[in-house]
């Protein structure tokens, strides 16, 4: 377990220590919800699926993440009482907010194991409140793109997200609500191009080091910024 070094209520789970002899407090309150989105890493994440419409694994960069223990977990407490709370949008982003710039720290860009650090923040209790994970996600997006992160919603609604390659899957689907932080990568201009500043964002980090099959995409967006 990793904890903060300005804030020790912040505290990150890695997954050796679900098998721990004495399994942190952290652990042994969300062992379950743990343990799933553990074992989904491993069963869906870093394997091919049938519908995805390309070879190769639903996350490239899963099996690095967890092959290389910089695959960390942790539940929020704000998270975890927005479900009994009226503000529960706020809650979430509230107790995310951290994490962002904790990330930055733990995962410096030019570090060698940047790409496949990731934190999952779990949130258990909005089972019956989809709908604020997606709120969420969406209020805390134009923060992180601007650092160069992405943060991501998966939950088994599933969210209204297509595919890159087969627009009739939906790929963001996991078995615990949960907030994804990862470092944003070349070949995630399809979810940004959308918005001005998130576009700005990427072409600013990937300028001349974009993919091959999204350069269009990318001329298209310089040619809009000209207009």
């Amino acid at each position: 377990m990793i904890t903060h070094p300005d804030d020790p209520s912040l505290r990150l789970i890695e997954v050796a220590d679900l098998d721990a002899p004495s399994p942190p407090p952290e652990v042994l309150a969300h062992r379950d919800a743990l343990r799933a989105v553990v074992d989904w890493a491993g069963t869906y994440l870093c394997r091919p699926h049938p519908d995805l419409g390309r070879n190769g694994p639903v996350c490239p960069y899963a099996q690095g993440s967890l092959s290389r223990n910089r695959f960390y977990l942790a539940v929020p407490e704000a998270g975890a009482r927005a479900a009994e709370t009226a503000e529960t949008v706020e809650d979430i982003v509230a107790a995310v907010e951290p994490y962002r710039a904790w990330f930055v720290r733990l995962a410096p860009l030019d570090g060698p194991e940047a790409v496949f650090t990731t934190i999952l923040l779990l949130l258990p209790r909005l089972g019956d409140r989809l709908e604020f994970v997606d709120g969420a996600q969406n209020a805390l997006k134009d923060a992180f793109v601007e650092e160069g992160l992405m943060i991501g919603e998966f939950h088994d609604g599933p969210p209204d997200k297509p595919g890159l390659w087969n627009p009739s899957l939906r790929p963001l689907a996991g078995p615990v609500p949960l907030l994804a932080i990862r470092h944003m990568v070349a070949t995630d201009l399809p979810f940004l191009w959308g918005d001005p500043a998130h576009r700005r964002a990427y072409l600013t980090r990937f300028d001349g080091r974009v993919p091959a099959h999204l350069r269009e995409i990318v001329m298209e967006a310089v040619m809009e910024g000209t207009e």
